[in-house]
């Protein structure tokens, strides 16, 4: 079965490639990349689901492929929750990795070590003609008071995973990828495909 994975993010391409081995000897993972003339699909929903769902659909419509998409983000217990679905836009509709990272730092300025509890959340939805089905995943840990570690993008050189004493950004892709929310939805996926097949 080949795939188009809903996405111009390269960075998240390559994580996702990593992680996901195609599914059967003749299948082929194609990317939006394949399909320049494709518009962009607005993220409005509410929920990482929400936003996961319309994009896999709305691929899986212009391609005729069986699409996947994903919608992962980072929720803070002290900003009840945020940034959440926001979460590459954190600091505006442009912003980038460092513009969100600085938000971050400063929101949370005044909130003791103990207190930085957070998780990263990942729903990837895959859909084909005839069904649609999601996949959630999550990572517990905390957010650190400073940016460590030069590996990943988005939150990772913030965002220390439970029982580590690095960062996401100061470990390898593999290391990381053992262990990460979209490893932990993709893995989900990967069974689902190779039950059904």
């Amino acid at each position: 079965m080949d795939l188009v994975l809903a996405t111009r993010n390269k960075k998240k391409i390559e994580e996702i490639k990593k992680i996901f081995s195609p599914v059967g000897a003749e299948s082929r993972i194609y990317t939006l990349d394949d399909f320049p003339e494709m518009e962009d699909v607005v993220e409005d929903g509410d929920t990482f689901e929400a936003n996961a769902i319309k994009k896999a659909k709305q691929i899986a419509r212009a391609t005729g492929m069986t699409a996947v998409a994903d919608d992962s983000g980072l929720e803070v217990d002290a900003l009840d929750g945020a940034p959440g679905v926001y979460s590459a836009r954190y600091a505006g509709k442009d912003s980038d990795d460092k513009a969100n990272n600085s938000k971050l730092l400063q929101a949370l300025e005044d909130v003791p070590e103990d207190k930085r509890d957070a998780q990263f959340v990942c729903c990837i939805a895959l859909a084909s003609r005839d069904e649609i089905k999601t996949f959630m995943g999550y990572v517990k840990g905390r957010i650190s008071t400073e940016l460590k570690g030069m590996s990943g993008f988005g939150y990772d050189p913030l965002f220390y995973p439970e029982g580590s004493d690095r960062t996401f950004a100061e470990m390898s892709d593999t290391e990381k990828n053992a262990i990460s929310h979209r490893s932990n939805a993709l893995q989900k996926l990967q069974k689902y495909l190779l039950d059904k097949n």
